[in-house]
Parts: structure tokens; sequence; C-alpha cells
């Protein structure tokens, strides 16, 4: 196979990318995602007309706070303009457990990247309550359903967990509580 032609100096590389790549708007630098032969965004019109690319060191920290972890926005609506979804990270450290919360109306799939932790939920089908107690491994998911309280703990004393969420609305949706307690469904009518 015969290499291709070797563009005169005065074209820019074959990549399309200029020599000294400019971050747009969200740390993203254009030609470096998907689509190479895009230009930056920025003031091209709206953001739902292109893929984004965000970058693992761009994650966005401005993001509601539980104790215990730390939160990272990566596709919201601040971050990319998404209206109906939000992905994010969730770190949380060695031998720590998260306080009490919930995230509204939203539903959440969460994936684990690494350590083990342990995702705490309360639970009165047997009719008392009892707290249930689901340890993951990297690679496993965990689905909580809207208006679920729970926590997360990390039992690790030298590994921080670190697990990768969905979410079906755009915003980070937390709603940091004083305790679990079990949720029941709305009565027949």
């Amino acid at each position: 196979m015969t290499p291709g032609p070797t563009p005169p100096p005065s074209s820019p590389p074959p990549d399309g990318r200029a020599e000294d790549p400019v971050p747009g708007p969200h740390g993203t630098i254009a030609g470096t995602g998907f689509h190479p032969h895009l230009p930056d965004p920025a003031g091209a019109g709206s953001p739902r007309l292109r893929l984004h690319h965000v970058r693992a060191d761009a994650l966005d920290t401005d993001t509601t706070q539980t104790s215990g972890m730390r939160r990272f926005a990566a596709v919201s609506r601040h971050t990319v303009g998404s209206e109906k979804l939000f992905m994010g990270q969730t770190h949380v450290a060695p031998a720590t457990s998260s306080g009490d919360h919930h995230h509204g109306d939203s539903e959440t799939a969460i994936h684990v990247i690494s350590g083990h932790p342990v995702f705490v939920f309360a639970d009165d089908s047997s009719g008392e309550v009892r707290e249930v107690r689901l340890r993951a491994s990297p690679g496993d998911y965990i689905f909580v359903p809207p208006f679920v309280p729970h926590r997360e703990e990390n039992p690790d004393p030298d590994t921080e967990a670190v697990v990768v969420i969905a979410r079906s609305t755009q915003e980070a949706i937390v709603v940091n509580l004083p305790g679990l307690y079990a949720l029941h469904d709305d009565p027949p009518r």
C-alpha cells in the first residue's frame, strides 16, 4: 500500500486541526471528538445539532452534593444542553458513608467502575422496616427508582468507590434527608 500525498506546507494538518487547538466553552477541542472536520461550536447555533465530547478532566463539579461523596457532571443541561438526561460520576472515599438522600422524580441507573460500594435502602415489605444492603462490584449495575431514599457506603479502608450515574432528568436532582424510610405506593383509588 502506497502512502497518500503529503499536503503542501501551507495546508492544515491532515486531521483538520490547528497546530495549537483552543478548548471550546466546555473544555472540548474542535476536531478531537467524533467529527474532526467540524469547527468549534461557539456561536454556531444549537448545541443539539452535533455530538459533544466531554473529557474526563473536564467534568463539572458544580452539582448538588451529599455528605460523604463527590458528584461530577458530564452530560447535563449546563455542560452540553441536554434536555432529558444527566450523566456523571460519583466518588465515595474509603471507609465513608454518604448522607441519606433521594433523587426526586428522576430514575437513576448506576454502573460501578471501581471499588465495592454498598447501596442501602429501607424496605418494609415483610411487615417491619429493615435496611437492605446491596453490595456491588465493578461492572455491576444498580437501578434507583424515583423518590427512593438511599445512601452509598464504601466499607473498603483503602480504595475509593467510583460509579457512573445516568438520570432521566437533565440535572442532578438531590434531596438530602435526615434518615432512611420505606417508600410506599399511593393507596389504590
